[in-house]
């Protein structure tokens, strides 16, 4: 299989609300590198079908889900912008295929970072405006199974994204100690802070800006940035409510 090929499936599942085996049950020895050439290879068809480029996210922030994946440091993935999705509206069930949900702090970028060598510090100072936010992942892999490159080859899960009614800038809180409750129809199922994400959220955006600046390319001023899920994922059920609520960045609700 070539990267072009295994773009274009990864893809195709996406469309056609499909799952599949892992690349790697045949493709064994797929590394890191090829992984995020295909994640750009994905991006470049969805740019040429009218999508447009808005951002970043970051998957496996947590020490938690590093472990379980066995790596030591987050992923990263692109946002276009036909994965926002518009505060209110239900979480598209017929577009996906098993869609999880899960609380993040969202920050838009007032300037350009560019790696290598961008600290916490520096990428704080980039920030414009703060927002909380829940991440709708979704997998083109049957439940869910994949390694490290299949995930990062499959845009670290991406499936849509909603920000949530509340801006607040970066120097009016602190980031890490931003607590926030997970809600499934009124329940609360988990609970965290910023500091579930890689110690600080300032650490992430740095990190993808490093990583970027290895593979030639930079965050840019106006870029949405999902520093990485707070929580684990719960599944997003028809006619059931996920709902996240921030101490300082309001509630953000989704419905199946």
């Amino acid at each position: 299989m070539t990267v072009e090929e295994a773009a274009r499936l990864l893809l195709a599942r996406e469309d056609e609300k499909t799952d599949g085996p892992p690349l790697t049950d045949e493709w064994s020895d797929l590394d890191l590198g090829t992984a995020y050439r295909i994640q750009d290879e994905t991006l470049r068809l969805r740019l040429a079908r009218g999508e447009t480029l808005i951002g970043v996210k970051l998957g496996l922030t947590s020490r938690a889900k590093q472990q379980r994946m066995n790596v030591s440091s987050p992923l990263t993935a692109w946002l276009t912008d036909a994965m926002v999705l518009p505060a209110g509206v239900p979480v598209p069930m017929d577009k996906l295929i098993h869609p999880r949900a899960e609380p993040e702090i969202v920050v838009t970028l007032g300037r350009d970072l560019e790696g290598p060598g961008v600290t916490a510090a520096t990428a704080l100072g980039a920030v414009e405006h703060v927002f909380g936010g829940i991440e709708i992942i979704d997998s083109r892999y049957a439940d869910f199974r994949f390694t490290l490159h299949d995930v990062v080859a499959d845009n670290a899960s991406s499936g849509a994204f909603v920000t949530g009614p509340v801006a607040r800038g970066v120097t009016d809180f602190d980031l890490s100690l931003e607590a926030c409750s997970l809600e499934v129809d009124g329940t609360v199922v988990d609970t965290a802070t910023g500091a579930a994400v890689q110690g600080h959220p300032a650490e992430a955006i740095a990190l993808a800006a490093n990583d970027l600046g290895r593979r030639g390319q930079w965050l840019r001023a106006g870029w949405i940035v999902l520093t990485g899920g707070m929580t684990d994922a719960v599944p997003v059920v028809k006619d059931s409510t996920v709902s996240a609520s921030f101490s300082s960045l309001g509630r953000v609700v989704v419905g199946g």
